[in-house]
């Protein structure tokens, strides 16, 4: 299993951010948008992006999608979330 984050901000923006949570995973950049747009978290009417979490299979099949996530419980709502799914 892997887990990341991607934002849209620059790579330098996201290294520091993630060095300030002391970060046990990779937080990728995408400036260009070109994945938070394919996946929806960026419309032509919402240029900031949702705070959405995706489960991907290992399949590359999405198994849930989270469109109300609440930062301060996220870690134990995708823990919820992989167990829900019986994904170990």
């Amino acid at each position: 299993m892997a887990y990341f984050m991607i934002s849209v901000d620059d790579p330098e923006t996201n290294k520091e951010f993630a060095e300030s949570l002391d970060s046990d995973f990779p937080l990728l950049s995408n400036p260009t948008k070109e994945v938070a747009e394919a996946y929806g978290v960026v419309t032509a009417e919402r240029a900031f992006p949702f705070r959405w979490t995706y489960i991907i299979g290992g399949d590359g099949k999405i198994l849930k999608i989270d469109k109300e996530v609440n930062p301060s419980a996220a870690g134990q709502d995708l823990v919820a979330d992989l167990k829900a799914l019986g994904v170990g």
